[in-house]
């Protein structure tokens, strides 16, 4: 079956995601605004929906909300250090795994719409169109800046309005963190699981990533067999 869109997942499926680098940055970050490692960390996680949803207009005032919250008054020094630690890690994450592009390039080069939707701070919205992925997206939805995470019906819906596609003609691939997965096939899309073989061990548990019976992908190459 050919697909009107082809919809992307992109944190452990576009692009790897480091969560050894992502304790470090969160060391880092508690360092450099005099708080406690394991509180910051504590924080941080409890708030990340937040993050996630758009509550914070730039990062310095997400940190400034973690440290208020942890008693802990920061110069604003600190806090734009963090920040910029932050920034910097979500930026590395950024970058596409070696057959992403190609990938994607194809299936554009075959009249393919391509769509990308992200659990994500707002920093990565703002990075996005610095990415080699960027021009490759026809609709890119992040969480932050739509107010919308997976698998809330919502995000699905919104993409097949700005495709102007039914659900029906459009292909969903994602690593399985969040319920991703399902929250596709709910809406009526088809979807199948990207299993990168040299993931992190603690990857799957850290993403939360759901039990999947359907097709599984272990490199993106192997969707343009399934999406032609």
């Amino acid at each position: 079956m050919h697909y009107w869109a082809v919809i992307f997942d992109l944190f452990g499926t576009l692009a790897d995601f480091s969560f050894v680098e992502l304790d470090c940055v969160v060391t880092e970050m508690a360092t450099a605004v005099g708080m406690p490692r394991a509180t910051y960390a504590q924080l941080w996680t409890e708030t990340y929906r937040r993050h996630e949803e758009g509550a914070f207009a730039t990062t310095e005032a997400s940190i400034e909300y973690t440290c208020r919250i942890g008693g802990v008054r920061a110069a604003t020094a600190q806090i734009v250090a963090a920040a910029a630690g932050w920034t910097d890690f979500q930026r590395r994450m950024l970058v596409p795994r070696a057959d992403a592009v190609p990938t994607l390039a194809h299936l554009k080069a075959a009249s393919c719409r391509i769509g990308l939707f992200a659990n994500s701070p707002p920093e990565v919205a703002w990075l996005w169109p610095a990415t080699p992925l960027a021009p490759l997206v026809d609709v890119p939805l992040f969480s932050a800046s739509v107010g919308i995470r997976k698998p809330d019906p919502r995000i699905y819906r919104l993409a097949c309005e700005r495709f102007q596609a039914e659900p029906g003609e459009c292909l969903f691939v994602g690593d399985g963190g969040s319920g991703e997965l399902t929250g596709a096939v709910l809406v009526g899309m088809t979807a199948s699981q990207f299993r990168s073989p040299d993931e992190q061990p603690e990857a799957a548990k850290r993403f939360s990533r759901e039990v999947w019976q359907g097709p599984v992908l272990s490199c993106l190459a192997d969707l343009l067999t399934v999406a032609d």
